[in-house]
């Protein structure tokens, strides 16, 4: 007698971790199915790390109510798993008389949507509250309620909290076909074939590939690359907001950012693209990015970039794509989730959690939920008492592997005991390898490491999956 899945997600990003964390309240049988070595590796990898106040769309889209609603509940998740978010507020900026009517319009759309706390603020108080923020912005709207938060320790966190309700995990599992059985789907990968009553499509960049299958592809993805370039942490003082230029029907812009972890960032370019592969960075791109962060901050240097790198949003149309498909029954496209995806994933997940019940998914809550996540250590974050404290007690915690982000052995340990089993996937994890020399000096070392707890010989090591090995073969 075959096995079936109450819920089967495809894909293993922000949307689909976020889904199955908010089904595990309840008594199903749940799956996620991710075609990479490791969730986070698609679409979420390369994202800003915004939480977006709600600014930026019209209101009478999905995609702006849903923003609303998830920075709320963004900040709920985050005290649950104790992921680490930090509110620092955006910077609209205006630099004349036509940009302030642009400014008025954009906060009479968010006012409507309830954002709350917005201003339109003056040169005097730029000056004062920015002051590297160019002498030519006359004004800018702020918005006090966006954030910061790591996009891909959102997503692992998500990931082990579902787990830990039950949630299945199959990474390096890329499904290769649907087929509608009755009442049940069979879903077939290289390895193994799942059944399941309902099928949620977050697949990002193949969502229209992965609904095709389905006889449910009436849409179609178009990437759209972002190149963005991260700054020296010793920069982390650069700007005390986000800042943001006045946004474009496409785009909100070339920005100039903080990340969760202190470094600025800058960018994104805005290219659609043919290759959901493409993920080179250019020399035009970086030309355009640095001309567009210095019209907000022109202290910005060259040289003080320290990572180059893009990624691909998922565009169909101007609006998410959120839906059960009505000619397949128990099949529900999430698809689109393009800025602000990140931030409207609880909302998105809370929606996607309606629309099964709608469709006959039993929704029947636990006797326990463990709704609560142990926060993980951090030297780079702890504090020089509480790592003393950490080394007496663990010595481990002071031999350290990564310099640059005083990562120690004892972290990257941890990590892989909660998944990793890349060089990026420790990366995410705990930023070793993240800093200015990029694992000149750690990477043999997180190697050794990993090839250690996972019983493997260090030429099987990978960057981030098959095809990514760092070690052709030993020496003799």
């Amino acid at each position: 007698m075959k096995s079936v899945y109450d819920v089967i997600i495809i894909g293993g990003g922000i949307t689909g971790t976020a889904i199955a964390r908010e089904l595990s309240r309840y008594r199903l049988r749940l799956a996620i199915l991710e075609k990479e070595s490791e969730v986070s590796f698609g679409v979420s990898k390369s994202n800003s790390g915004i939480i977006h106040p709600g600014t930026q769309h019209h209101p009478a889209l999905l995609k702006s109510k849903l923003c609303v609603l998830g920075n709320k509940l963004t900040r709920v998740l985050a005290r649950e798993l104790s992921i680490d978010f930090k509110e620092v507020g955006e910077l609209i900026v205006g630099f004349n008389e036509e940009d302030y009517k642009r400014l008025l319009r954009l906060k009479e759309d968010a006012d409507a949507l309830g954002v709350p706390g917005l201003k339109i603020v003056d040169r005097r108080w730029l000056r004062k509250n920015e002051p590297n923020l160019s002498v030519e912005a006359l004004y800018a709207l702020y918005a006090p309620t966006a954030g910061i938060i790591s996009p891909y320790r959102m997503v692992y966190d998500l990931a082990e909290n579902a787990s830990a309700n039950g949630v299945e995990i199959y990474t390096e599992t890329k499904v290769e076909s649907i087929i509608a059985q009755g009442k049940v789907f069979e879903v077939v990968s290289p390895d193994r074939v799942f059944h399941s009553r309902f099928i949620v499509n977050c697949a990002g960049l193949y969502a229209d590939e992965v609904a095709r299958m389905a006889g449910a592809g009436n849409f179609k993805i178009t990437p759209r690359k972002g190149e963005e370039f991260l700054l020296d942490k010793k920069k982390e003082n650069l700007t005390r907001h986000l800042l943001f230029p006045l946004p474009s029907k496409i785009s909100k812009g070339i920005l100039v950012t903080r990340t969760s972890d202190g470094n600025p960032m800058i960018g994104p370019t805005s290219e659609d693209m043919e290759d959901k592969n493409d993920l080179t960075t250019t020399a035009e791109g970086l030309r355009k990015v640095l001309e567009g962060a210095k019209k907000l901050v022109p202290s910005i240097d060259e040289n003080d970039i320290i990572a180059y790198f893009a990624g691909q949003r998922p565009v169909s149309g101007d609006d998410f794509t959120i839906r059960h498909e009505d000619g397949v029954r128990g099949f529900v496209n999430v698809a689109g989730i393009q800025s602000p995806g990140l931030t409207a994933a609880s909302a998105i997940a809370l929606m996607v959690a309606g629309i099964l019940k709608n469709t006959g998914l039993r929704l029947k809550k636990k006797y326990f939920f463990r709704r609560h996540r142990k926060k993980e250590f951090h030297i780079f974050s702890a504090g020089l008492k509480k790592t003393k404290r950490s080394v007496k007690k663990d010595p481990s915690y002071g031999d350290i592997v990564c310099r640059c982000e005083l990562v120690s052995a004892k972290e990257v340990r941890e990590a892989i005991k909660r998944g990793a089993r890349t060089m990026d996937g420790v990366k995410f994890m705990t930023r070793a390898q993240a800093g200015r020399c990029h694992g000149s000096f750690c990477t043999t070392r997180i190697m050794k490491i990993l090839a250690e707890e996972t019983n493997r010989d260090v030429v099987s090591v990978t960057k981030r999956g098959k095809g990514s090995e760092l070690v052709k073969d030993k020496r003799r």
